[in-house]
């Protein structure tokens, strides 16, 4: 298939990413084609993202992880480029954000979306009414202002782990991970992910906003063995529509069966079928091959 004919996926990087490589090298054994782009070079001409078909936040410590993981990437992100990138999510671009890219999302809103809110940021005591706007899944309403409702605290054992666990994949709107929830093919021992992570405690602003997000079919991945604390063990969400996907666990670091841990022990029967990793990959491009309507 001719270059031009494949979807393009813009790999977004900066200063301490370096799982860029990883993601671009998924994104192309799904068929898509992968290009690193700096930061800065977007920002110095945003109009290059209404190029992408694909939109990557790969994983790595961004800035060092001054100040917090992802967070000097969120602000350039959510002050120069936010209106480029719910623009691309308005056509049905779908955008992945992996480890530190899962970090930057939250801290710029576009995780959980609109409309996740819990009763603090709305500046009132909770109550009956509070919950009940609050637990109204994301929407693309531009006249809502995006807002952190949910973070990636410190894990709870306060040291950095990279470990391959066993992840479960619920049933959920998100465009990633359809099928996976239902694939009988995958026995347990695959069905793992890799982790590497400080900061990787999925917690959230209080209850309503966790109720919301589960409730909305927005919990798109959790742990199987919950190492670092998270909230209902989750370690992945997507937005209302879900074409924005971020998750702690490392899929492009499992785009090849040879990646696995004990991949020698594993039936060979499996070598045919994509990885769980690379499955997620494969999705968001034939989502947009298909040309699927936003599911908002």
């Amino acid at each position: 298939m001719p270059d031009t004919d494949r979807p393009l996926a813009l790999i977004l990087r900066t200063a301490g990413t370096n799982c860029d490589g990883e993601m671009c090298r998924a994104f192309e054994l799904a068929g898509a084609r992968a290009e690193r782009i700096h930061i800065d070079r977007l920002i110095a001409d945003p109009s290059r993202l209404r190029d992408a078909d694909l939109i990557g936040f790969p994983g790595g410590f961004s800035y060092g992880d001054d100040i917090a993981s992802g967070r000097v990437l969120a602000v350039k992100v959510r002050e120069r480029l936010l209106g480029e990138l719910l623009a691309a999510v308005e056509r049905g671009v779908p955008i992945i954000g992996v480890c530190n890219g899962f970090q930057a999302l939250v801290q710029i809103g576009l995780l959980p979306g609109r409309g996740i809110e819990g009763s603090r940021q709305r500046g009132s005591k909770g109550g009956e009414g509070a919950g009940a706007q609050a637990s109204m899944p994301g929407s693309l309403d531009a006249s809502m202002p995006l807002k952190q409702s949910v973070a990636l605290a410190d894990n709870v054992t306060a040291r950095f782990i990279d470990h391959w666990l066993p992840v479960e994949f619920p049933e959920s709107r998100c465009v990633w991970t359809q099928e996976l929830w239902s694939d009988e093919a995958h026995a347990a021992d695959v069905l793992r992910l890799p982790i590497a992570h400080g900061e990787g405690r999925f917690v959230a602003a209080d209850e309503t906003v966790l109720r919301a997000i589960e409730n909305g079919g927005q919990v798109a991945l959790r742990y199987g063995e919950n190492v670092n604390g998270s909230e209902n063990a989750i370690a992945g969400i997507c937005d209302a529509t879900g074409l924005v996907f971020g998750l702690m666990p490392h899929p492009e670091r499992y785009a090849e069966w040879t990646q696995h841990p004990y991949w020698t022990r594993l039936d060979r029967g499996l070598f045919n079928t994509p990885t769980p990793g690379l499955k997620m990959f494969l999705n968001a491009v034939e989502h947009v091959k298909a040309g699927a309507p936003v599911n908002a």
